[in-house]
Parts: structure tokens; C-alpha cells; sequence
């Protein structure tokens, strides 16, 4: 399924986006989430790629962990080679491949 932001209204982006920005800020420390995550735990659970446009464009969004999430398969994003830095500094392992040991740092909140 593909994201189509303007289904949504302006007051479900506002919201869409205060939702994005305040689970980024509760991943703990040595943990990661995904971008499908983030999005279906703001109830919008085909909305991966909005979450990754959210922490990009969102002025302040900079001073959240947002090194912190990763695609599905646990590659960080391209063009940050920072991030992985950033993540090993916390404890993250990575495995052979590049990618974040998903089954050590994935990080799921209760709902």
C-alpha cells in the first residue's frame, strides 16, 4: 500500500505529526522502532513513509532521538552515516549485513 498524504485532513497532519514526534521521543536509549511502527502506533498504519517526511521536514524534530528508527529490515537512512555512529555509541549491535540486530533493539511500546 502506498502513502498518499493528502488523504488526510490538515488537522489529522497536525495530529499525525504531534503523534510521530511524541513516540520518537520515548525510544529508549540502546533501542530502535521502525517507520511502520511509529505510523501505525499513530493510527495511520500505512503511513511509514510520512513518518520518516515528519522527522525530516519538522522543524525542532532534530533534538529528538530520531537516529533511533530504521526501516523494517533494520538499515538506517541512506545518506546519515551518523546515525549508525550515533547507534553504536548506545549499545546497538549491527549484524554482518549493516543492518540493526532487530531481534536485540527493537523496541515495541505496550499499548
Amino acid at each position: 500500500m502506498h502513502d498518499y498524504p493528502d488523504r488526510m485532513t490538515a488537522p489529522q497532519m497536525r495530529q499525525f505529526r504531534d503523534d510521530v514526534l511524541n513516540i520518537v521521543s520515548q525510544i529508549p536509549r540502546g533501542c530502535v522502532t521502525t517507520y511502520g511502527h511509529i505510523a501505525a502506533l499513530a493510527g495511520w498504519p500505512s503511513h511509514a513513509r510520512m513518518v520518516g517526511r515528519t522527522l525530516h521536514y519538522t522543524p525542532g524534530a532534530e533534538r529528538l532521538p530520531c537516529h533511533r528508527v530504521v526501516n523494517a529490515a533494520g538499515r538506517t537512512a541512506p545518506g546519515w552515516a551518523a546515525q549508525r555512529q550515533m547507534l553504536q555509541a548506545e549499545g546497538v549491535a549491527f549484524k554482518p549485513n549493516g543492518h540493526v540486530d532487530m531481534a536485540r533493539h527493537l523496541w515495541i511500546p505496550d499499548l
